[in-house]
């Protein structure tokens, strides 16, 4: 029998590795998790069949009677985990100033970042609070005012003198569970709320609080369209002696408590529930917001068009008394126009989505990638197999394509007009080309085989696409590859039959990680300057500690921090030179396995021949044209987390 009690997984950002150990339940149930969201592989994996959509979601009709449906949904042995016993409780722009904007999916849907900036002003939030600075002209910069703030920060939207904060708080509790784990009590961060913070920044140096709106649960996503801000807020459903907890909005000193009459659900039996609060508030004015409730499980992911928002939800269905699995993504659409907020209908899809990448709107049609099955760990067999679907108006399937590179998992995707880009990934990065002109028969144009693979994918041109992944090299133990430093490629797809990876940048060795990876805002691209830039932490290996020659799967240390600035065009890549706000070399001798400073190079943007980097202590200013420095700003110790007060870097 396996080890359970040290399990090593492999997460996104600057730590390598984390050993788990715990009680042996307490990690089949970490293992069972990761298995639904498929990065194991569960016995008896169930091939999902072509659904059509499912038609609207159905409304309660009164509380009793969603009680009712939750008490009567949650009996399974999966769902006992749900039913808990509280016994603790808490513990302004300057006029033709060009300037960048955060990097979004769709043009004129912008997403909340950690740093916005107006064309004179940079707004910046680590988390702890939020700071206001003059940085254009660079010859005036200051820093101007700092909003203290109770919670976390989690992001950020500036609309003329209006700055949007969103901030997210939790209550400690201690429950423990009914049935078969009776006695067991667990601590729990489940009282969790998101506030919506709206404040006049018309006197940068004295910003005011105008309004606060919360929702209880947890931030999961927000979009903004001309001066309407839509938020999309997550909790699980709590069964508190046998009465449901119910989503809670307050603003303006009121509190409305949604009544089960208002709120969305699917008549189907899940083996988890969440209620999805969607918010949406104009900035500009003092109305109530408007809301709409769906009771479903867990959001996955949310893509927004300038008149929709589809919420996508993972299911998952155990079959034969829990021995195989049967996986798919609910998709609900909700029509959103200025401040107003509608459900439209709602539609299934076999598999899971791997982020808001994998779906898209065009022209009335709606397009998502997903996979199905898992990698069996234990084993080495796989039931993997990648899906594109095109599903119309009301979200019935019009055109599909399945099996798509078997045995491999996506690693990004992107559709573009009437095209779709697809990586799929094991020990090569096939890069697929679809034709989606025919929403009732798109069709695989063609795909280039590379090593290494791309976990963002971002067009250049109608012609041009620009992957960001790491290198890998091909394993000799097995049917797998070691990654290895980021890699950015410049694809050329004029000819759809036959793409071509024109150029690419290696940076660094194993371990070298950006976090472009996982966050598509840190990316800093326009194509007009043919500027890419990107924040990179890099690893290099020191090749005099393996003298019968480096291992495929040797990590590098911690050599350098900062940005990246490349010069991009349709025939390459080229380095044009490094910023870093880290000028103590020896903070990288120190970082071990994991390397964290509050100098990191977060963000990247521009105003005019301005280049500015943001770090957690800094905002320094470059030359755009030769990267020369220009000056520099230390933020406020203030925003740093309490061990900022120790802090002793650079």
């Amino acid at each position: 029998m396996p080890n359970l009690f040290g399990v090593r997984f492999k997460f996104p950002g600057n730590g390598r590795r984390l050993l788990f150990q715990g009680s042996a339940g307490l990690v089949l149930g970490v293992i069972l998790g990761l298995a639904l969201l498929g990065l194991i592989g569960l016995p008896g994996i169930t091939e999902s069949p072509t659904l059509v959509g499912h038609g609207r979601l159905l409304r309660f009709s009164s509380n009793e009677d969603l009680k009712n449906f939750l008490n009567a949904s949650l009996t399974s042995p999966y769902n006992n985990y749900y039913r808990v016993l509280f016994e603790a409780s808490k513990s302004g722009s300057v006029a033709d100033v060009e300037y960048s904007q955060t990097n979004i999916q769709v043009e004129g849907v912008d997403e909340a970042d950690i740093v916005k900036t107006d064309g004179e002003y940079i707004y910046y939030t680590s988390g702890r609070g939020i700071v206001i600075a003059r940085v254009y002209p660079p010859e005036d910069a200051q820093i101007l005012s700092q909003i203290d703030i109770n919670g976390t920060a989690i992001g950020l939207f500036i609309n003329g003198d209006r700055l949007v904060v969103f901030e997210e708080s939790s209550e400690f509790w201690i429950y423990r569970t009914e049935g078969a784990a009776k006695a067991a009590i667990y601590p729990w961060f489940g009282n969790a709320e998101t506030r919506i913070k709206i404040y006049n920044v018309g006197d940068r140096e004295n910003p005011t609080l105008v309004r606060e709106i919360s929702v209880n649960g947890s931030y999961f996503a927000s979009r903004m369209i001309g001066t309407n801000v839509y938020v999309v807020v997550s909790i699980p459903v709590h069964i508190l002696d046998g009465e449901p907890s119910l989503p809670v909005i307050k603003y303006d000193n009121h509190i409305e408590k949604v009544e089960a009459s208002k709120i969305y659900y699917s008549n189907v039996t899940d083996f988890s529930y969440a209620f999805t609060t969607i918010v949406a508030v104009d900035v500009s004015e003092l109305e109530a917001p408007k809301y709409e409730v769906l009771l479903v499980g867990a959001t996955s992911a949310v893509y927004v068009s300038k008149e929709k928002l589809y919420v996508a939800i993972p299911k998952t269905e155990f079959l034969n008394e829990g021995s195989s699995v049967r996986e798919e993504t609910e998709i609900h659409k909700i029509r959103i126009v200025d401040d107003e907020i509608e459900y439209e209908t709602s539609g299934t899809v076999p598999g899971r989505v791997l982020n808001q990448f994998s779906m898209d709107e065009y022209d009335g049609y709606f397009r998502i990638a997903t996979t199905t099955g898992h990698l069996m760990w234990f084993s080495g067999e796989t039931s993997l197999k990648n899906n594109v679907y095109v599903l119309d108006a009301n979200l019935n399937i019009t055109g599909k394509i399945e099996d798509i590179a078997p045995g491999e998992n996506i690693y990004s995707a992107r559709f573009m007009g009437e095209r779709g880009y697809l990586v799929t990934f094991k020990k090569v990065d096939p890069f697929f080309v679809i034709d989606l002109s025919d929403p009732t028969d798109p069709e695989i144009l063609g795909k280039l085989k590379i090593t290494g693979y791309s976990d963002y994918l971002h067009p250049y041109d109608k012609d041009h696409i620009i992957g960001i992944g790491k290198e890998t090299v091909e394993a000799e133990e097995g049917d797998f590859a070691w990654y290895q430093g980021v890699k950015i490629s410049l694809f050329d797809v004029s000819d759809v039959s036959s793409p071509v990876q024109i150029d690419k940048y290696e940076i660094g060795d194993r371990g070298t990680d950006s976090p472009i990876l996982w966050d598509h805002k840190a990316l800093l691209f326009d194509k007009r300057r043919n500027l890419l830039a990107i924040p990179v932490l890099v690893a290099e290996i020191d090749e005099s500690k393996y003298p019968e020659g480096v291992p495929s799967n040797a990590y590098g240390d911690y050599v350098w921090q900062g940005l990246y600035v490349f010069r991009i065009s349709q025939s390459g890549l080229e380095l044009k030179g490094r910023i870093s706000h880290i000028e103590n070399w020896q903070e990288y001798l120190k970082s071990g396995y994991y390397f964290d400073s509050y100098y990191t190079v977060k963000r990247a943007l521009f105003i005019e021949d301005v280049l500015y980097t943001v770090s957690d202590r800094k905002i320094k200013m470059n030359s755009l044209s030769d990267l020369s420095e220009i000056g520099e700003l230390e933020l406020p110790k203030a925003l740093l987390s309490p061990l900022g007060e120790s802090d002793s870097s650079s």
